[in-house]
């Protein structure tokens, strides 16, 4: 499932575009934003299908060595432990997998040169060779072999950010989260799981469904509102060296800690200064984070952040 936090990153690029077009409709940024969510399961999808097309390669190296004039022994008794896993075997046959590719039509049929170099990378890996060298079969050394392939290996290829970033604008960032929901997704697997097995769902509930929409919408429309708050607590910075950025992440900031009462004001600063080390500078979030700590304080004060729940009610 996709993170708020990413939810809260792809909102935040959203608004950005939003802004920088002067002819902007909401509605038009809303079917954007959730264009740009249901690209990132693409990629969930994609890459899980990675590695039965790695194990496809690995297979067909073995039926050319069978077909040699003069196979050598090792030829004619292949090591099939890796193209027999029992992962693999389970992604192979999972219904949720095969219809989301045969409806997304995602395919690495036009990558063979990056299948062969990520199947040569992963073969001379120290881990890979001990699991290929390994005479027994169990279910949790399969396991564990294809967690390390995607962790150690695929996360670090620099010829698959480069496909990815061919293939679509939405995937440029997203490599690392998204191989993290897949070690999640194998670590679940078991030995006893069929076709029928699920795999992670796009939101974890219909909440966050909600919360992208909402978000979304309430940052545009109270924008000028929220900007007017921030210039108030700035008035001794020269605003219009204040990136724009940064006003964006504090206004969004802002519009989480007054429209969702559920969420614990330090958990949105918290979440808003871990945005900003990727999308601000480090003077940026240092800034970010004593601003937004005199706003809430003075949005509390006047009763605009009004927390309800339990264990929130001491916040306000």
């Amino acid at each position: 499932m996709i993170s708020r936090r990413i939810l809260r990153i792809k909102i935040l690029q959203t608004l950005y575009a939003y802004f920088q077009n002067a002819d902007g409709e909401i509605n038009r940024a809303e079917k954007a934003l959730f264009h740009s969510i249901q690209k990132s399961y693409d990629l969930y999808h994609y890459l899980l299908l990675l590695i039965i097309e790695i194990a496809d390669y690995a297979y067909s190296r073995i039926e050319i060595a069978l077909q040699k004039k003069i196979p050598s022994y090792e030829d004619l008794h292949p090591n099939t432990k890796f193209v027999e896993n029992q992962i693999i075997g389970l992604l192979r046959k999972n219904r949720q997998l095969n219809e989301y590719v045969n409806h997304s039509k995602l395919s690495w049929v036009q990558t063979p040169e990056l299948i062969k170099k990520l199947h040569n990378k992963i073969r001379m890996a120290p881990f890979f060779k001990e699991y290929m060298e390994n005479t027994t079969r169990t279910f949790g050394e399969d396991q564990k072999v294809i967690i390390d392939i995607y962790s150690k290996e695929i996360i670090a290829s620099e010829g698959l950010y480069q496909a990815l970033e061919e293939q679509s604008i939405y995937w440029n960032d997203e490599v690392e989260f998204i191989i993290g929901m897949i070690v999640k997704t194998l670590k679940k697997l078991r030995e006893n799981d069929d076709e029928n097995t699920p795999l992670m769902p796009l939101y974890k509930n219909e909440e966050d469904q909600e919360f992208v929409r909402h978000l979304l919408r309430k940052a545009i429309v109270h924008q000028k509102e929220y900007r007017t708050i921030v210039e108030e607590f700035t008035e001794n910075w020269d605003v219009d060296r204040i990136a724009f950025m940064d006003f964006l992440i504090l206004e969004m900031a802002i519009t989480e800690a007054i429209e969702f009462p559920f969420i614990p004001t330090k958990v949105t600063i918290n979440e808003y200064l871990e945005i900003a080390k990727s999308y601000s500078t480090e003077k940026s979030r240092i800034f970010i984070n004593g601003l937004l700590d005199k706003i809430f304080k003075h949005l509390k004060e006047t009763k605009k952040i009004k927390k309800t729940g339990r264990g929130l009610i001491g916040e306000n």
